[in-house]
């Protein structure tokens, strides 16, 4: 909302804000009269303004409505899902998305707590998990909620379907020679706009794996020029939330 606010305030009129998911934005661009562009920009997931305020509920350190959507008009909460979501379903995406080793007994966990009173705040659930997954041998400081509360607002915002759909939608809209940037933050997150890079710069790759057909057969690649960038040691100093930053950058070479 911060960085909106400052953008509002230029006195730039080639600044548009259109509040849609990644999937929509052909269809956003389009209402506006635009059907192709030069760049395409993606900052993938949670933000620090969105982190920072316990009333978006997806704190797991400071006590707040337990909501984790990324868009508050619409959609499930996270509370609607712990709460209502079977066992099976609990414990797959917990260990999915959360990459959670202790996902069953997490999942177990939580039925018998809802059992008891609904989940409501991220505190109550936070205290949950905490009970059943024990502390991080090699880094004692790291909650342990937290691969839990990353599990479930994947889950409540379908961000990986949303970055699929997007990164789609976003290579469909790039003039030849146009460039997309997609930054990503947790490995989920970067093994599927890898694994979309590499079969859009390499499509006869994933075709092969399917049918065998003569080099001039295949598509011709849609990305050229791919690329990576990590973070340096400068600017995880001054901000170490970017520690994990993978920043992923390709040129679109044709339609074809």
């Amino acid at each position: 909302l911060e960085a909106v606010n400052a953008a509002l305030s230029l006195e730039d009129t080639r600044f548009r804000i259109l509040h849609r998911p990644f999937s929509q934005m052909r269809e956003a661009l389009a209402e506006i009269g635009i059907e192709r562009v030069d760049g395409v920009f993606m900052d993938i997931g949670i933000s620090s303004p969105q982190i920072d305020n316990p009333e978006r509920g997806f704190s797991f350190s400071k006590d707040g409505p337990l909501d984790m959507r990324m868009d508050t008009t619409r959609g499930i909460t996270a509370a609607d899902f712990v709460n209502n979501a079977s066992l099976e379903e609990l414990a797959r995406v917990i260990s999915t998305y959360g990459e959670e080793r202790f996902a069953s007994a997490v999942a177990k966990a939580i039925v018998a707590a809802r059992h008891e009173k609904p989940f409501v705040t991220t505190a109550e659930l936070a205290r949950c998990v905490e009970r059943v997954v024990p502390v991080n041998r090699k880094d004692p400081t790291q909650s342990r909620a937290a691969r839990t509360f990353q599990a479930i607002r994947i889950q409540v915002n379908d961000e990986l379907g949303e970055l699929e759909r997007g990164l789609k939608a976003a290579v469909s809209l790039l003039n030849p020679g146009g460039q997309i940037a997609v930054i990503t933050f947790h490995s989920l997150e970067d093994r599927l706009v890898k694994r979309f890079f590499a079969e859009e710069s390499h499509p006869e790759r994933a075709l092969a794996r399917e049918i065998a057909l003569p080099q001039s057969a295949y598509p011709k690649a849609r990305l050229i020029d791919v690329r990576r960038i990590f973070p340096d040691e400068a600017e995880i100093a001054e901000n170490p939330r970017a520690r994990s930053a993978v920043l992923r950058i390709a040129r679109k070479g044709s339609d074809l």
